[in-house]
């Protein structure tokens, strides 16, 4: 007991801290789910043919895009790359379109990552 009175304002901190990195980690996940949610939903309208509702969704993700990681946006090239063929011009088809966006997307990234690395090696 004299080692809780002692500590207490440490084992407070530590107790709001833990809790935090818990809330942190689960707005993370969430993130993370609404974001495939969002995708796996935009390509069902597109597919059943809802345009209007699927342009809306496609709208969004092309907002939230740049906020997103490199391996959420490499999870959404993996997915689209599935349902086009990317040899063929469809600009009519939100898939395709989607799909190329991402792509160059992750290739700009990676462009960016690439300039970095290279500054870094450079500097003494």
């Amino acid at each position: 007991m004299r080692f809780i009175r002692q500590y207490r304002s440490l084992l407070l901190f530590a107790v709001f801290l833990v809790l935090c990195s818990v809330m942190v980690i689960r707005q993370i996940n969430a993130n993370q789910s609404r974001h495939v949610e969002l995708r796996e939903a935009f390509i069902l309208l597109h597919t059943r043919g809802y345009k209007p509702e699927a342009e809306t969704l496609y709208d969004r993700l092309l907002k939230e895009m740049e906020r997103l990681p490199n391996q959420e946006l490499l999870d959404d090239f993996q997915r689209t790359l599935t349902l086009v063929d990317p040899m063929r011009d469809q600009p009519e088809n939100l898939i395709w379109a989607y799909h190329w966006t991402v792509s160059n997307e992750l290739e700009t990234r990676s462009e960016a990552s690439l300039k970095r690395a290279l500054k870094l090696a450079r500097e003494k």
